[in-house]
């Protein structure tokens, strides 16, 4: 981060600035940072605080600045998560939109016998609304082209208020016209699922399942409608490999920000114990690398030391496990470490790993608030619900509680069968 002193100076030192991507900081007098913002060129955006009209309310921010930080990025989506994150951290006075929750769109599919499906800046937060929502996305212009592309593979409603009659959509194949009755409730909803299958990365369940479609049409001797599925098949081909990719490059860069580390962490390490009333007690732990399940990476974990119920000595126990042993085989560390828990859990885990002599940035997440433990910080952290890193978070920890819950049934079947 580069600085610049001395109002009088101001201007001329402004002319210094990049013609790059970045973000500026706008400080007062006191050095406190009242409005930060992102630009495609640094030098541009900012000399235009000071060569134009301006309305009354940036007339009195520009009074106020008495000093400028910048940080510069590779690319205009960077610069845009990096404000993001910095505004969430400052909360400068100046900044109303991005405080105010409204700067990443969302997915959302209302709860209907026959859902629409549409981009929202906002989401339901009185836990009223029964749609589902997915998200939030960063690149807005790369999501309404995967909306775009999501309705000509497999069409859907779009419209408010359903119509009498069938509109423009159903001649151009974009919508089934269910207001004119052409689709059954039940064939509209296994659109939509096939839908919700994509946007939750579910992709090679939901390619699977086409390719089952495929191939039953095929007996059938429906070879009109198993070419289309097979167009849908590669279209999704396609779109999965460059809309996931972007997504999770964001959310990782969002993650570094926020926990504010030396470098993206491209390797996560997730834990989760899995136990009823102490009963055949289980811990997991998955690997994410860029952003992605990394299932290979996966471990399992039967409690032998712990006896009772105590969940703190399970993730003690599993902790301790699994970094001895790469520290014992000179094994690759992550670069973060995820407990599903609060406080206690991560203290636990830090423990451990300081027995071990072994450093590694790590956090946990409550299961009802959500809360965020740094292993630096005593406070909780509240990420914002528009946050891409939140939405990482949220998939790495329900993958280590999803893979420790089918370990726990296994043993437990296993345990009713007589097997060992």
């Amino acid at each position: 981060m580069r600085k610049m002193h001395g109002k009088e100076e101001l201007k001329d030192k402004i002319t210094a600035l990049p013609m790059s991507p970045g973000v500026y900081l706008f400080k007062d007098a006191g050095g406190r940072i009242i409005y930060i913002g992102k630009a495609k060129l640094l030098k541009k955006r900012v000399q235009s605080y000071f060569n134009r009209p301006l309305d009354v309310k940036t007339q009195a921010l520009v009074s106020r600045i008495a000093d400028i930080d910048y940080l510069t990025s590779v690319s205009d989506v960077q610069a845009r998560l990096l404000e993001a994150a910095l505004i969430r951290q400052k909360q400068p006075i100046y900044n109303i939109d991005l405080k105010d929750d409204k700067t990443f769109p969302w997915i959302k599919i209302t709860h209907e016998d026959f859902p629409l499906v549409n981009i929202y800046r906002k989401r339901d937060k009185d836990g009223s609304d029964e749609s589902l929502y997915f998200g939030p996305y960063i690149n807005a212009k790369m999501l309404r082209k995967a909306v775009k592309v999501i309705r000509q593979v497999f069409g859907f409603r779009s419209c408010k208020k359903m119509p009498k009659k069938p509109c423009l959509y159903n001649r151009l194949k974009l919508c089934p016209a269910p207001c004119a009755g052409k689709i059954s409730r039940k064939d509209y909803q296994d659109i939509i699922e096939e839908i919700r299958m994509f946007f939750e990365s579910r992709h090679q369940d939901l390619l699977n399942r086409l390719g089952e479609k495929m191939q039953d049409r095929s007996r059938k001797r429906e070879y009109e409608e198993a070419s289309r599925i097979k167009d849908q098949i590669d279209a999704l081909s396609v779109l999965r490999q460059s809309g996931t990719e972007s997504r999770s490059h964001d959310e990782l860069l969002d993650l570094k920000l926020f926990l504010k580390l030396s470098r993206i962490p491209l390797r996560i390490e997730a834990f989760d114990i899995s136990n009823i009333s102490g009963q055949e007690a289980t811990g997991s732990m998955v690997s994410f690398y860029r952003g992605f399940p990394d299932k290979s990476n996966y471990r399992r974990f039967r409690i032998k030391t712990v006896l009772k119920i105590d969940d703190y000595a399970m993730i003690r126990e599993i902790v301790r496990r699994r970094y001895l042993r790469l520290k014992e085989e000179a094994g690759s560390l992550p670069d973060l470490v995820l407990i599903d828990g609060g406080r206690a859990h991560l203290s636990a885990a830090k423990e451990e790993l300081r027995k071990l002599n072994i450093d590694l940035p790590l956090m946990s997440i409550a299961k009802d608030k959500e809360n965020i433990y740094l292993n630096n910080n005593v406070a909780p952290l509240k990420l914002n619900q528009e946050t891409p890193a939140l939405n990482l978070i949220r998939r790495i920890r329900d993958e280590a509680h999803r893979f420790a819950l089918k370990y726990h049934h296994l043993l437990r079947r296993k345990k009713i069968l007589g097997n060992k």
